[in-house]
């Protein structure tokens, strides 16, 4: 499939790990956030809800959890996208234009401000409309225990922190758990026989 400038590429998503006393719900986030949707919350090995497991306050800067994080469980936080600041576009006026009509089968002029020249230029692209962008989106595998099986072969270019790793829905650990080196996802201990493993690979 041909793209409209770069593939898309393996990225590495974020993790942070969250330290609980029992009584304290409100934790600073490393980055901040655009809405609950935007994190994946695991605590004690149980993906959270958004909205009822935990909501973000303080402007995208703070999670607060429905109940305390324990000293002793394991919770973290995968980033899956972080807020972005938009500049504020200024104010003008633009006269003695007329109306482009867009059709997929022809060329697309794209008009652009030059302030060099203090007016106006067109750029015309051949057929904008018909090249789309391809999406991103997951990619998930999935693998049944036999007890004895400890790999898992996984798309290239990922890390512990690129992929979600669940038996039968409890998240793992990443390093802890399972370990990513090349196109190879190792288990620590073997899932037992029976047990649902599902790998789901992040894209974007």
């Amino acid at each position: 499939m041909a793209y409209i400038g770069r593939q898309p590429s393996y990225g590495s998503f974020e993790r942070q790990d969250i330290t609980g006393d029992g009584s304290t719900t409100t934790f600073s986030l490393t980055y901040t956030v655009g809405s609950t949707s935007s994190i994946l919350v695991s605590q004690a090995a149980v993906i959270q809800q958004p909205g009822s497991g935990y909501t973000i306050t303080n402007g995208g800067t703070q999670i607060v959890f429905a109940s305390a994080p324990g000293s002793s469980e394991t919770t973290f936080i995968i980033f899956l996208g972080v807020a972005q600041d938009v500049g504020t576009v200024g104010s003008g006026v633009i006269t003695g234009q007329t109306d482009l009509s867009a059709a997929a089968d022809d060329a697309d002029t794209i008009l652009i401000h030059d302030s060099s020249a203090s007016g106006l230029r067109e750029i015309t692209v051949p057929n904008l409309l018909a090249n789309k962008v391809a999406a991103s989106k997951y990619v998930t595998r999935s693998m049944t225990g036999d007890g004895s099986t400890t790999a898992l072969t996984i798309t290239t270019g990922h890390n512990v922190n690129s992929v979600i790793v669940t038996e039968n829905g409890v998240v793992q650990r990443p390093t802890t758990d399972y370990t990513v080196s090349g196109t190879t996802l190792t288990f620590g201990t073997a899932p037992a026989s029976g047990v649902a493993v599902r790998v789901k690979e992040l894209l974007i």
